[in-house]
């Protein structure tokens, strides 16, 4: 058996890329945007191949992704948010049925999601994390679309080679 290794890929010219952003948190969800953005940049990613909407709050995430996904307009998609722990409950669950709503858009749609919703017990934790949290989301992105890409291509020319 010969076995094959795919090198990263980091490129991202030709690359679409939709950006759902919660506004609650704002100025976190904001510096997480800013490092995003100059991060696809860098990579080659045109500005005309991005698609920036704006949902109230993390919950709102996974379905603003769904349509993004649904529209099959996206080779990967981010999720961008703040969600700081308070006195109840209820961090926990934003929390944990953001990401689970996340995570579900992906596999169902086959689309990679880099999900850089922060999740802090402070304001102070969640303005140290925004910008390398925004880079890395930037760069999961990218490179997990050209994975996709490239392992799309292979199982069609694995197709191909058995008809």
């Amino acid at each position: 058996m010969t076995v094959g290794t795919y090198e990263t890929n980091l490129n991202g010219a030709g690359l679409r890329i939709g950006i759902v952003q919660a506004r609650f948190n704002e100025d976190v969800c904001h510096g997480l945007l800013s490092a995003c953005l100059g991060e696809l940049q860098h990579l080659g990613v045109d500005d005309a191949d991005i698609l920036h909407v704006t949902v109230p709050g993390a919950l709102e995430i996974p379905l603003a992704l769904q349509k993004l996904a649904e529209t099959m307009q996206f080779d990967a998609l981010v999720a961008l948010g703040a969600v700081i722990r308070g006195e109840t409950y209820h961090f926990e669950l934003v929390s944990n049925e953001s990401g689970r709503g996340i995570s579900e858009v992906g596999l169902e749609f086959g689309i990679p999601i880099a999900n850089a919703v922060l999740t802090t017990e402070n304001d102070e934790q969640a303005e140290v994390r925004m910008k390398e949290k925004g880079v890395d989301a930037a760069r999961v992105a990218v490179e997990m679309a050209n994975l996709s890409i490239a392992l799309e291509e292979l199982a069609e020319s694995t197709g191909d080679e058995e008809e």
